[in-house]
């Protein structure tokens, strides 16, 4: 009973989307690089970049959304890196993916002492609020859910919108899927396979990286370090839980953060006789029972971690 009080309250399906916020953006870019044929293992990284990035572009005077510029060029940058080396010179995609996340968490880290030597706790910042919408923030339930999240929640939740559409309803959207599927196909067309992952992942980090900017901008209002918290590896099995679909994907992502808002709010509850680590553990067992279901009828890119080099049958 306790547990169907919770799930009826609209606080709890508020939280659910705010939770889920950094995955919608962190599942969407992996989803398009993954799409084009190439996995992005550096979205942990890229998540951490992106959290630094805006959070110290913002601290320094660049105002919120020259933070979110700024954490969105800069995840566009690591994920230039990782399609430079796997798609022209076709170099491991799990080495370099993992090597992105490595060396883009220590760049992150590094600028933070560097900038801040002397500072015991990070600088804080006036974060996103949320928006009040006359009338629809007043309407029951709904009114909580949807009409009082941030700025970037509605972004995140547009970004799917989008996605969808440019994947299923135009040129751009059936020349990603078909790299990702028949690369050949494509360079008969005429068209650059090439240019069509490499830009592929550019913008699929770049989203990636603005996940991580909701954590220092929305959800909190500084950046510490292990704030993302494995979320990058997270969306890596949500692709796969959605079978590469961002309507999928959305329901994926407030999934994982109802698990995680549920666990929280049992812990309040029944923490005095239950171990905190189960329910800390909660919403990933959660997740990869969902997950086991929903891989064995997934319909994955026939590409997928195949290297392409022009000229080769």
């Amino acid at each position: 009973m306790d547990i169907l009080n919770i799930l009826i309250t609209d606080s709890f399906w508020a939280a659910s989307l705010r939770i889920a916020t950094p995955l919608i953006f962190g599942v969407l870019g992996a989803l398009i690089c993954e799409r084009s044929g190439t996995l992005n293992l550096g979205i942990e990284g890229i998540f951490v970049v992106g959290a630094m990035c805006g959070w110290m572009a913002t601290w320094l005077g660049a105002g919120l959304w020259g933070g979110i510029i700024v954490a969105f060029i800069c995840g566009a940058f690591f994920g230039l890196i990782h399609a430079v080396l796997t798609v022209p010179l076709g170099l491991s995609q799990h080495v370099s993916g993992l090597g992105i996340t490595l060396f883009a968490t220590s760049v992150s880290y590094f600028t933070y002492r560097t900038a801040l030597p002397d500072v015991s706790s990070p600088p804080r910042i006036e974060p996103f609020q949320p928006l009040e919408i006359p009338v629809l923030s007043d309407l029951p339930f709904v009114g909580l859910v949807l009409f009082q999240q941030t700025a970037l929640t509605w972004l995140a939740l547009l970004m799917v919108v989008l996605v969808w559409y440019v994947l299923n309803r135009t040129n751009l959207g059936l020349a990603i899927k078909a790299v990702g599927d028949n690369p050949n196909s494509v360079d008969a067309q005429g068209l650059s396979v090439y240019a069509i992952r490499i830009w592929a992942i550019v913008i699929g980090s770049a989203l990636m990286a603005l996940g991580g900017a909701f954590l220092t901008m929305s959800a909190f209002d500084a950046f510490f370090f292990g704030m993302v918290n494995g979320r990058g590896w997270v969306c890596i099995a949500l692709v796969i839980f959605a079978s590469w679909r961002p309507g999928k994907a959305l329901i994926g992502a407030l999934l994982f953060g109802a698990f995680d808002a549920l666990q929280v709010r049992l812990q309040t509850e029944m923490g005095a006789f239950v171990p905190g680590q189960v329910f800390l553990m909660a919403p990933y067992v959660l997740s990869i029972a969902a997950l086991v279901i929903a891989a064995r009828s997934a319909d994955y890119p026939r590409a997928l971690l195949t290297p392409w080099f022009k000229g080769q049958r």
